[in-house]
């Protein structure tokens, strides 16, 4: 945060001399003359910097952490604590989705043999922070916002913290934004879990991709470049003719050139869940995502209209840990092989 400082200097001080002066009146002495001077400095807009010595800095670690981990502990049975109406799921609803820590990837098999690479998504302390009535957001549908990945105060301002304590959650190190229909909205603080999708079912990952900076068009694009030898003169990797010539004598919009590659959010569509581990709260889904490792991810059900069949009657509008529903602490795709099972013949 920038903020200025003033100092009352003479015009003899060292900071003054060189600098324009404006003076209104006779000079006589230009020592005796004071002068304002603006400077402009930065300061933290947080508490945490200052006077605080390592041993209350430390103290403080503790005791927010243990205040947050009772709140999130608080937050665990939401059906208990005056639950909103809950409504039943159709062709047009449109659930919320969920905001996942990326941990790598892991081959897994079919029961016919076939092998698949799947993507590991860890949901952590996600929780619904805020609704959005449609009047509020844009008229025509509702939002909810969600926040992940529990992160500490103490760098944050107190503007940016009244959402959270309004939820009765965490601050969070992400947030974000999802179009829900009116009969998918949940109450803020409620927690959501990886059995918010199930196996079998299709969902959209989002996420910033790796940025690899400044690239030419081989990698940028896939150019082939140019051959090797015959006549070749450090045009190896160059993209070659640019387009036409004399008429229209321009380069059009949109050629591919080389440029700045990656860090930019990308989404790739219509992934299987192929498993659910409900303890861990992973999830197990096909292909690759967008994103680094540890990055975060979003995942919701996919858009795509050939893969809408498969995403019916899902946990609606999500998966609540203390409801009548009881699950197993890994949940399969009926065709992927499960080590320790019978090997069909």
């Amino acid at each position: 945060m920038a903020a200025w400082t003033c100092r009352l200097l003479r015009f003899g001080d060292a900071l003054l001399k060189g600098a324009p002066v404006t003076v209104y009146r006779p000079v006589t002495s230009l020592e005796s003359i004071p002068a304002v001077q603006c400077v402009r400095s930065i300061k933290t807009s947080t508490w945490w910097d200052e006077h605080l010595t390592e041993d209350n800095a430390s103290v403080m670690r503790r005791a927010v952490a243990e205040e947050y981990k009772q709140l999130t502990v608080d937050r665990l049975n939401p059906l208990k604590d005056e639950p909103w109406p809950r409504h039943e799921w159709d062709k047009k609803s449109r659930r919320v989705g969920l905001v996942a820590v990326k941990l790598g990837m892991m081959p897994v098999w079919t029961k016919s043999g076939e092998r698949h690479v799947v993507t590991m998504l860890q949901v952590q302390d996600c929780h619904v922070i805020k609704h959005i009535p449609k009047e509020d957001y844009n008229g025509r549908t509702a939002a909810l916002i969600i926040g992940a990945k529990n992160s500490p105060p103490f760098y944050r301002t107190e503007e940016s913290l009244e959402m959270f304590r309004n939820a009765g959650v965490p601050p969070k190190q992400k947030v974000t934004t999802f179009h829900v229909t009116d009969n998918a909205v949940i109450k803020p603080g409620t927690p959501l879990y990886a059995a918010h999708f199930r196996p079998g079912q299709y969902v959209d990952v989002t996420a910033k991709t790796i940025g690899k900076g400044f690239q030419g068009v081989m990698k940028r694009w896939g150019f082939s470049g140019q051959p090797a030898s015959h006549g070749q003169t450090k045009t190896h990797r160059r993209p070659g003719s640019l387009g036409p010539g004399g008429d229209p004598a321009k380069v059009f919009k949109g050629k591919k050139m080389p440029g700045k590659m990656g860090n930019v959010f990308d989404t790739s569509f219509g992934l299987k869940v192929w498993r659910v581990n409900t303890k861990a709260n992973i999830l197990y889904v096909n292909g690759s995502v967008p994103g680094h490792r540890n990055c975060l991810v979003k995942v919701r059900d996919t858009i795509l209209p050939h893969r809408l069949e498969k995403n019916r009657n899902p946990p609606f509008p999500t998966f609540f840990a203390d409801g009548d529903e009881e699950l197993p602490e890994d949940l399969y795709d009926e065709n992927m092989f499960q080590f320790g099972e019978a090997i069909p013949d």
